[in-house]
């Protein structure tokens, strides 16, 4: 009975200051200069904690679950992984004029080498049938005065564990784009003193959107694999919004003859 009547009146509480704001929106035009910036700032502090709850409310209450790692893979994989922008929420979800080795939650930085950023980024919230990833990362890029945009992305430790040049590596992205653009995925393996990179261009046009690192080709040091961590690079990024709806990896092992 109790937790009834509480909730009547926070519903009724919760009228009442929907209507002042109302009340406040529509008189705002012919309000005083003092007045509109000191409830600006009331609603600015308003604004923020709603919109923390949407994002909570709507992450929860939204499919693919948060934390999910649902991934479709292939045969013999032996190692997969969902980076952490793709599998939960970060903190900060969003930035603005963003400089170069800005990191984006705990795994990824952004890079760049514009004089002036008209960079932005976003955290957003997937909710198509489809997506196996809860959330994508989104791009949006105006005037683009650099000659790179590459978003670096490390993988945990335990990609090294038993990591050998009989693996194949792959990488599995889902990406929309508002304009066509390249996109290349750079795979770095720091062995020892040395290190290895291969590259490949991911074929956006193909039904699936993958590229496959052989480590055959590589001079892999087996006995001294310290570090992996996969570039993407955006090439001619400048006007374009993109939107990397999911990004996973995986190991196996190749086929033996």
């Amino acid at each position: 009975m109790r937790g009834r009547f509480a909730n009547l009146i926070e519903r009724r509480m919760n009228r009442i200051t929907l209507g002042r704001w109302t009340r406040r929106a529509n008189d705002a035009p012919s309000l005083s200069l003092g007045k509109l910036r000191d409830l600006r700032q009331q609603a600015r502090d308003l604004s923020a904690k709603l919109d923390s709850f949407l994002f909570t409310a709507d992450g929860r209450l939204a499919l693919p679950l948060i934390g999910s790692n649902a991934m479709q893979l292939p045969l013999y994989t032996d190692w997969s992984y969902r980076p952490e922008i793709w599998r939960g929420p970060i903190q900060p979800r969003g930035g603005a004029s963003v400089q170069t080795k800005t990191p984006i939650g705990d795994e990824a930085t952004v890079f760049h080498d514009c004089r002036v950023s008209e960079l932005t980024y976003r955290q957003l919230r997937n909710t198509s049938e489809a997506d196996l990833a809860p959330f994508g990362l989104g791009f949006d890029v105006f005037r683009f005065d650099g000659s790179f945009l590459s978003l670096s992305i490390d993988l945990p430790d335990d990609v090294c564990d038993g990591l050998g040049k009989r693996h194949i590596i792959r990488l599995d992205c889902i990406v929309d784009a508002e304009s066509p653009i390249e996109i290349f995925a750079r795979l770095n393996i720091k062995h020892g003193p040395n290190s290895d990179e291969m590259v490949r261009e991911l074929p956006l046009s193909s039904e699936e959107v993958f590229v496959e690192f052989d480590l055959a080709y590589t001079n892999l040091d087996e006995k001294r694999v310290e570090k992996l961590w996969v570039d993407l690079i955006f090439e001619g990024p400048q006007m374009n919004q993109i939107v990397l709806r999911d990004v996973t990896l995986s190991r196996r092992p190749r086929a033996q003859m």
